[in-house]
């Protein structure tokens, strides 16, 4: 995947792995158990470290009542193979629930501005005009640290902390140093460092994680598989139906429930994605009109349990983006 484009990441890759126990190994703690897992999965994922909410997640998984124990816990051969096929199936899973998004920065975003000098020049003014905050046409030389951190991941900029081979290419070209640079100045001086940016990140890519999270319907359908789970929302939503006043019809009042309660049921919330009317729309036309004018408390309930059917279905078939 060219960079600054995510990659989702949810567990695919770990399904088709098998693991074996080291044949010098008679028997393992389940300390070593999980490491040989994660060890395996991060390697299968472009060498990320597994968040620790990822690891703990995976582990409740097991059913392992006590971590620490566990942990210290000798196991059989057998037993341990068990216990890492498992382990590793638990954490493919919570990433299908949870994905992951990255970004796989390769040097080629930013290649493709500077092999177009339309494209680049753009580019350069862009950011020219935005540290030029007093509109002096001058701005410091050591704005040219700012621009590449304005052009950030998007455009194939890793973080400094994770790169910081970026600092010495800046150095290198003497940012730190005194002095003003006009636009034309500014644009001759990016240029060469954006290129050795692309230069070295071909050599090594960066790979970045996103704050981001995929609502793909996954938490909606856990709930609607738990009955106790999904009477309670049920029984919530009826009564502020009881409690709604009565120039607020069916469909606005589902809707503001739901977007009221977007982080419990696992739903885009409207405020942060203007697309989740949108989809809102689309499974009220697919319930049907007849069904929203029911006003017994049993016909709104099995109402709410097919918008909410319906709002998996379509997360399942167009995930939507959120940042966490």
């Amino acid at each position: 995947m060219s960079d600054g484009g995510m990659t989702v990441l949810d567990g695919t890759h770990l399904r088709s792995l098998r693991l074996s126990i080291p044949d010098s190994a008679a028997a393992l703690t389940g300390a070593q158990v999980l490491d040989l897992a994660e060890s395996a999965a991060s390697n299968s994922l472009f060498d990320l470290p597994l968040p620790p909410a990822l690891k703990s997640a995976a582990l409740s998984r097991l059913n392992v009542d006590d971590p620490a124990a566990f942990h210290n816990q000798e196991l059989t051969r057998e037993s341990a193979t068990a216990k890492l096929d498992e382990y590793l199936a638990a954490i493919a899973d919570e990433l299908r629930e949870n994905p992951m998004v990255i970004s796989i920065l390769d040097g080629s975003t930013l290649r493709v501005f500077l092999e177009d000098e339309d494209d680049f020049a753009m580019l350069a003014e862009n950011l020219f005009t935005d540290l030029d905050s007093e509109d002096k046409g001058k701005i410091k030389k050591i704005e040219i640290r700012n621009a590449l951190l304005r052009m950030g991941v998007e455009t194939g900029i890793p973080p400094f902390e994770e790169f910081p081979v970026v600092n010495d290419i800046l150095k290198k070209h003497g940012v730190q140093e005194e002095g003003e640079l006009g636009q034309s100045q500014f644009a001759e001086l990016l240029q060469p460092i954006l290129q050795e940016v692309a230069d070295a990140l071909l050599k090594r890519n960066v790979v970045v994680v996103h704050n981001t999270q995929i609502l793909n319907g996954s938490k909606l359908r856990k709930l609607l598989a738990d009955e106790e789970q999904l009477n309670t929302i049920l029984a919530k939503v009826l009564d502020e139906k009881h409690k709604a006043e009565d120039n607020l019809n069916s469909k606005e009042m589902i809707t503001s429930f739901l977007d009221k309660h977007a982080k419990e049921v696992g739903l885009p919330s409207s405020e942060a994605n203007e697309a989740v009317t949108l989809v809102y729309d689309a499974v009220f036309a697919e319930v049907g009109d007849s069904k929203f004018a029911a006003d017994e408390d049993d016909q709104f309930r099995e109402l709410v349990k097919e918008v909410l059917e319906k709002l998996a279905e379509q997360l399942e078939a167009s995930p939507m983006y959120s940042d966490i």
